[in-house]
């Protein structure tokens, strides 16, 4: 992940569905924004921002099939050929046996495995570092709307006057 430096301007919203429809709008003026804060998640904000679909499910049915597979495995080798055991004169390689561990243990191997692509995707884990806060509000009950001045064409009073302009309260100078 980035480190974030240089300077920003901080839009700050009341409303979400103002957030919401001002991101369009200044995307179509040509702004260049960072991100989007908000204090609950917003639907529709993706694709607002322009953000692609995300393919964590994927990764998800992923996880599940190999943690059926490595339960199955297990299950099948040790009771089938290391160490076979007649139980209620079942056969020892018996599959409808083995269906509850196998589900318990996709889930177990599918939620492991998102909380570590979770974790690796949102540069998040041992040794990193919190992003700096645009505004601490933006964690009860404010709206943030970070643009980079640099990556912009337009001058930064034009970009402070668009967002003015699609209803923000207040436009902050944040420099890192």
């Amino acid at each position: 992940m980035a480190e974030l430096s240089g300077k920003y301007l901080v839009g700050v919203y009341d409303d979400d569905d103002t957030v919401l429809h001002a991101v369009p709008k200044l995307r179509k003026a040509g702004v260049k924004i960072k991100e989007v804060y908000s204090p609950f998640p917003i639907h529709g904000l993706d694709e607002a921002l322009g953000h692609p679909r995300t393919r964590i499910g994927i990764a998800a049915f992923m996880f599940g099939v190999t943690g059926c597979c490595c339960v199955l495995t297990l299950m099948i080798w040790t009771m089938g050929y290391d160490w076979p055991m007649i139980i209620g004169g079942k056969d020892p390689i018996s599959i409808p046996n083995y269906i509850p561990i196998t589900f318990e243990g996709t889930v177990l191997f599918t939620a492991f495995g998102m909380v570590i692509t979770f974790l690796i995707s949102n540069g998040l884990g041992p040794g990193t570092h919190f992003h700096p806060r645009f505004d601490v509000r933006a964690t009860d009950n404010k709206f943030i709307m970070a643009i980079e001045v640099s990556r912009n064409s337009m001058s930064e009073e034009e970009i402070s006057r668009a967002l003015k302009d699609s209803g923000a309260e207040e436009v902050n100078i944040k420099q890192f």
